[in-house]
């Protein structure tokens, strides 16, 4: 794919999981990576090396995704290692704590509201100036197949990626005479550590017992996902903006009742 060579990216989340699978295909591409990261300095810089082991470029940076000091401190920090930012991905995400609305406590839902919506919207409003003055500026939300079905015991997580949602499709419809594209990526189960913890949590098996009975004979892999944010990311998808693709292998079977 074209049109990812020499930009700076931001991958929030990047060091672990589906953002790890971003930050190795979009530096991959040609792409200048700052991987995010919240806690994990080791994996971080274990991605930082598997890309830069390759002839990429990436770097690592530390800050809550909640924390707006701390994101704009890393705004601050990748502009003056890396140069104007043209491209976020908005990944980093962390699990309710599968209770009903009734059961959950108020600060679940500000918890989930602040890393899933308000903190990636600081990020975004932080680089914006970055992102009108490039060529093409890009926003590509990490969301979930989730949102649209509203499962029980969900409703802080879905909640927040609903309203993240909300702002990346109106993002797309004010900032689209300044180049920028805005879209969503909507995975259901992916086969990372938080995807094991779920399953582990809901069911007697494995998420690798889940490969079978999957869609095209497997769960989703974080390059999966990753391959479908390059391409948005990438002249291919020059005039796709205000989107959201699902990538669930078309999702569940339906049923009658």
């Amino acid at each position: 794919m074209s049109g990812l060579d020499g930009r700076v990216v931001i991958v929030t989340g990047g060091s672990r999981g589906v953002g790890r699978g971003i930050s190795r295909r979009l530096a991959a591409e040609g792409a200048i990576v700052a991987v995010n990261y919240r806690r994990d300095a080791d994996a971080a810089t274990e991605v930082v090396q598997e890309i830069t082991s390759t002839g990429g470029r990436a770097a690592a940076y530390p800050a809550a995704i909640d924390d707006t000091d701390a994101v704009l401190a890393m705004v601050d920090a990748i502009r003056n290692d890396l140069g104007p930012v043209s491209g976020v991905v908005s990944n980093a995400g962390t699990a309710s704590k599968g209770l009903s609305i009734a059961d959950s406590a108020i600060e679940d839902f500000h918890r989930q509201l602040g890393v899933h919506a308000l903190g990636p919207i600081a990020l975004i409003r932080a680089v914006l100036p970055d992102l009108r003055a490039a060529d093409r500026g890009d926003v590509v939300m990490i969301s979930s197949n989730t949102v649209a079905s509203a499962p029980p015991s969900g409703a802080p997580y879905t909640m927040a990626k609903a309203a993240m949602e909300t702002a990346v499709l109106t993002l797309a419809r004010e900032e689209r005479d300044h180049g920028i594209h805005a879209n969503i990526v909507a995975p259901g189960l992916v086969m990372t550590e938080m995807g094991r913890r779920l399953v582990q949590a809901t069911s007697s098996g494995t998420i690798e017992d889940l490969d079978t009975s999957s869609p095209f004979g497997r769960v989703c892999r974080p390059e999966d996902v990753a391959s479908t944010v390059a391409f948005l990311m990438s002249d291919s998808a020059g005039y796709i903006t205000g989107q959201r693709l699902y990538v669930d292998g078309g999702g569940p079977a339906p049923t009658i009742y």
